[in-house]
């Protein structure tokens, strides 16, 4: 089946928790847009680049209908996603969203498992992606974040323009990253007014 009649084989799968994930968002006012109060998840996106020697990296949230990089961490250092404008959408400083059908993220939201691919290209699945083409991503990994509720919000990623050998020492590092970002998560709510 392909959606709206095109060629192209619908590859991200469907979004079972969809509404439920976009009104938790709300509540915790995340996936919206950038302000002051994101500037520790583009510290953790650092942090998360630093830690994987990934030239990108994202905290993800993910909602019906498109991806929004509350941390992103881009190879100029400048976190406004100027380096992902092939596939990202926005205008002005916003790049920040991009197409729901767009990388990796989605699968690792509807698996609930972190996902390693060290060559995209090795999975016939994952190499026809856009993000392939359009910005030359080579390799992945990511986390989902699953919070107190039982969902999964988002994802916490790194990803380069190279094929990485990744292997479980980065799985192991992209999980734990993925449960301290759920905890600041938390926090956030707790302290939101």
């Amino acid at each position: 089946m392909t959606p709206y009649g095109s060629l192209r084989p619908l590859l991200t799968p469907a979004d079972q928790d969809g509404s439920r994930r976009s009104a938790r968002l709300r509540r915790l006012g995340l996936g919206e847009r950038a302000d002051a109060s994101f500037d520790s998840f583009d510290a953790f996106a650092d942090r998360v680049a630093e830690v994987t020697a990934s030239p990108f990296s994202m905290v993800n949230f993910i909602d019906e209908n498109r991806q929004f990089f509350a941390g992103l961490h881009t190879p100029s250092g400048t976190a406004k996603g100027a380096d992902l404008s092939a596939a990202a959408a926005g205008s002005g400083g916003r790049r920040r969203h991009m197409a729901r059908d767009h990388g990796y993220c989605p699968h690792v939201l509807e698996r609930r498992k972190a996902l390693v691919l060290e060559d995209v290209c090795d999975y016939p699945r994952f190499a026809g992606n856009p993000v392939v083409d359009d910005i030359g991503i080579r390799s992945y990994l990511g986390a989902p974040l699953i919070d107190r509720t039982g969902l999964a919000l988002g994802t916490v990623c790194a990803v380069d323009t190279v094929p990485r050998p990744w292997g479980r020492p980065g799985l192991d590092v992209i999980k734990l990253l993925a449960r301290e970002i759920v905890a600041q998560i938390e926090r956030r709510e707790l302290f939101r007014p």
